[in-house]
């Protein structure tokens, strides 16, 4: 049956999610309310705002090849988690955006999105009050492992991820049958779900992009993308057979995002990541709170603020993964005179070189707003690379007084961290971070006086 097929059945409402406000998701924002409320003690309103978390609403992401139903199962969740469904359609069709204005003047010129755009437009949505408190439900985002990473590094970290699966000549059959509408948009099957009225059966197109060759070639792209995305995500990820009834395939889907992942950590980690800029700290910290429900402290808080968030029933119960502080031994010192003691420390090694190498070869397009690297991700054509533009924070000389700063106090900080473990941080980031996973959960090594 055609993943597109409704069923005879929809199942009764599901309960909502408990309603919440995403801590970190929302800092701007309460920033932002602070400014114009201009409270007499901004702390304490803050952590009122903070102290709302239960992190409990659906964040989740569908993937799958072309006509696997995915839009579909997506709609189906939304509708009976109460939920919020995020496409590249929806996300640059939204009116009050001056970002979603732009990427639509992009889309319809190159009928695609650059990931940096497509990121900035989630990250933007996702700050919206309906997200915070209902959730969202990523549909087939991202598309390539660059989106994901980037999506990572934003702490943006799906609870649920699904992949929908099913043959390639099944998928082009579904396809080849696809029908629209052009007065209602409805889309149409004519093996699965022909319409009844004459009429609209008259004026159904076939529409673009749905021959054999241009699925087979959008099918090929997938598959070259989706085994390396698939990594992003260990531990939450489950795929489903699309090649049965839609409906079978929503309850599987619906019973997996409404169950909860025990976290294989032995203990609570309290995980403090230290390195330079450009060790990849960010993204590290992401996956770990992905994959062990840590909450992830990034190192825009101010140290009162992170007191108060630290002592926070989650961090408490769940444990923590902070990054970027502290920067030096006070910094460590403050920390452990607070209680806040780190039982895994870990420090990101990259050389010197490979630090200048990641940073100083950014660039980004003044016109797009894609982010280029000279080296690992070049621009197709000359003429994208003629207008390229270089942050004056990743000049060379830039990038060598903060390595030198960060170097003058790592000395001190390994000494504070005596048990800490060095991990080689010059290096896929996925196998980087099984290091530092291998070093959570197995026992810290005894040093041999």
């Amino acid at each position: 049956m055609d993943a597109t097929t409704a069923p005879h059945h929809i199942p009764p409402e599901m309960p909502q999610y408990g309603e919440t406000y995403h801590v970190f998701e929302l800092m701007q924002n309460l920033l932002e309310q602070l400014l114009i409320h201009q409270p007499k003690d901004p702390i304490p309103f803050m952590i009122s705002h903070l102290q709302q978390d239960n992190d409990n609403v659906p964040k989740i992401v569908i993937l799958g090849p072309p006509a696997s139903g995915k839009t579909t199962i997506a709609m189906w969740l939304c509708k009976h988690l109460s939920s919020n469904l995020l496409t590249v359609e929806n996300l640059i069709a939204r009116e009050f955006s001056s970002l979603a204005a732009v990427a639509r003047k992009h889309y319809q010129k190159m009928r695609k999105l650059s990931s940096t755009l497509l990121v900035k437009l989630i990250q933007e949505r996702l700050k919206e009050e309906d997200c915070v408190r209902r959730g969202w439900i990523l549909d087939g985002i991202p598309e390539t492992r660059e989106q994901a990473l980037m999506i990572q590094t934003l702490g943006i970290t799906p609870r649920h991820v699904i992949v929908l699966s099913a043959p390639d000549t099944v998928l082009i059959e579904r396809n080849l049958g696809k029908r629209i509408d052009p007065q209602t948009g409805e889309i149409y099957h004519t093996t699965f779900d022909w319409p009844s009225e004459s009429d609209v059966q008259n004026r159904l197109l076939v529409p673009g992009g749905v021959s054999e060759l241009e699925t087979a070639r959008g099918l090929l792209e997938y598959h070259r993308n989706i085994v390396r995305i698939l990594p992003a995500y260990p531990q939450i990820l489950k795929v489903i057979n699309a090649d049965q009834p839609c409906v079978d395939v929503f309850y599987q889907a619906l019973t997996y995002v409404q169950t909860n992942h025990r976290s294989n950590a032995p203990f609570t980690p309290r995980v403090l990541l230290c390195g330079p800029l450009g060790s990849g700290k960010s993204l590290q910290a992401a996956l770990l709170a992905q994959k062990y429900g840590l909450v992830n402290v990034p190192d825009s808080i101010i140290m009162k603020v992170l007191s108060r968030r630290l002592s926070q029933q989650d961090c408490v119960q769940k444990g923590w993964v902070l990054h970027g502080f502290p920067k030096d031994l006070d910094q460590a010192h403050l920390l452990n005179s607070l209680g806040y003691q780190p039982n895994r420390v870990f420090f990101l090694n990259v050389p010197f070189d490979s630090v200048i190498e990641r940073l100083t070869l950014r660039r980004v397009d003044p016109v797009t707003g894609e982010r280029y690297h000279l080296m690992y991700k070049p621009p197709a054509t000359m003429e994208i690379q003629a207008r390229l533009l270089q942050n004056p924070k990743d000049t060379e000389e830039q990038v060598r007084v903060k390595m030198d700063l960060f170097y003058r106090n790592s000395v001190e900080l390994e000494e504070f961290y005596k048990r800490a473990i060095t991990v080689n941080a010059d290096q896929d980031p996925y196998t980087v971070f099984e290091y530092i996973e291998s070093g959570i959960i197995n026992p810290l090594p005894k040093k041999v006086p």
